[in-house]
């Protein structure tokens, strides 16, 4: 079985036809759980979950964490009943029938890895960016691409680092590569350009470069977050 795990919060805009397009796009051959982990929205997220729950024909749960992915998808990783975890953002798409992918990477002795990105958009800066996912470097590597697992690995690296309230995904990433165990699914998954939208590419670009630099000369997880919330949440 797959567990899917999905961080929410405040997500009503687009969780509806999110949640829609899985079930469209999840094959017949596994089974296949879905869960999702809110952090406390204050918008519809847990009315449209419950609506989406009465009527989907894969199971689904619903657990309230305190407000942090890190926090969120390590509770999530706890109630999971499959032996493989799919941590997916509630604005990234995967390819159709990406449960047969992942499965058959893990069958093959790889028990860690992600897929191809692309962003729904046609801006030249962020399809050079898309472009060079299909490598497996891990520069190249982000929470965007989402993150397949198998739980037994997951529970050996000690889950997500909650330290970080940034960061977090590549935290686990590096451990990944460290023990050479990381491959990429050659399908692509489609994500939300709305943040870079919002920010503008450029600007956003620098300052995730800017993060990885911090990181890379020392920065703790409490710099790292306030650096992000000064240059990029406010």
């Amino acid at each position: 079985m797959i567990s899917i795990i999905i961080p929410v919060l405040n997500e009503a805009k687009t969780l509806a036809e999110f949640l829609s397009y899985l079930t469209e796009n999840i094959s017949d051959k596994y089974k296949v759980e879905i869960i999702l982990v809110d952090g406390g929205s204050l918008d519809k997220t847990v009315a449209i979950i419950n609506k989406f729950a009465e009527s989907s024909s894969i199971p689904v749960q619903l657990i309230s964490s305190e407000k942090s992915r890190a926090k969120q998808m390590n509770l999530g990783s706890r109630k999971a009943t499959g032996e493989i975890l799919y941590f997916l953002h509630a604005d990234s798409y995967p390819p159709k029938n990406f449960d047969i992918y992942i499965n058959s990477e893990v069958k093959k002795g790889n028990p860690a890895g992600c897929f191809r990105m692309k962003f729904n958009t046609n801006q030249w800066g962020l399809k050079i960016t898309s472009w060079f996912t299909r490598f497996n470097w891990r520069v190249c590597r982000g929470g965007d691409q989402s993150q397949f697992i198998t739980k037994h690995l997951f529970e050996e690296i000690g889950g997500f680092d909650e330290k970080y309230i940034i960061y977090e995904d590549n935290i686990l990433i590096k451990e990944l590569y460290n023990r050479n165990k990381y491959v990429v699914i050659p399908h692509t998954l489609t994500t939300s350009a709305r943040l870079y939208n919002e920010k503008g590419v450029w600007t956003l670009q620098y300052h995730f470069l800017m993060i990885h630099l911090k990181k890379w000369m020392g920065a703790n997880a409490e710099e790292l977050h306030k650096y992000y919330l000064k240059n990029i949440k406010a």
